[in-house]
């Protein structure tokens, strides 16, 4: 029972804090492209913590996040977002300007799993908001 108890006092911290990835420090913030195979490339703003890179599938709602794994050049996240779904994705950086993503999950009430190659392009647009909702895989 204590095991139990401590388990779920730690996950209610996990999730009450930023997710703060190793492999972030690494990574340059700004405007990325993302291009999964059969898709059409689309484009996100990363910030500091790479959110937008985790969950690519559930842009800009509000889900708790688990991370599994946490190394310099790789992540493992599992997030869940209420009403919404989850995911499970794993961050691999190729170069400070290069990730290769590996995700899956439900969203809209259908499993979703691709990878994805990401490469930043530049800066974020002063609008970085509107990018982040725009061009997202349904």
């Amino acid at each position: 029972m204590l095991a139990f108890a401590l388990a779920g006092g730690v996950g209610c911290v996990a999730h009450a804090q930023p997710t703060q990835l190793a492999v972030a420090s690494a990574l340059e913030p700004g405007l990325w492209q993302l291009q999964a195979e059969g898709e059409a490339p689309r484009k996100i703003c990363v910030g500091p913590d790479t959110g937008a890179l985790v969950q690519v599938r559930h842009a800009g709602t509000a889900c708790s996040r688990l991370v599994i794994a946490n190394q310099k050049s790789s992540a493992t996240v599992h997030y869940s977002c209420p009403g919404a779904g989850w995911g499970r994705t794993t961050v691999k950086m190729v170069t400070p300007r290069s990730v290769t993503l590996d995700t899956q999950g439900i969203a809209a009430n259908a499993p979703f799993a691709f990878t994805a190659d990401a490469r930043r392009m530049g800066d974020c647009p002063t609008k970085s908001a509107s990018l982040n909702r725009a061009n997202l895989p349904r």
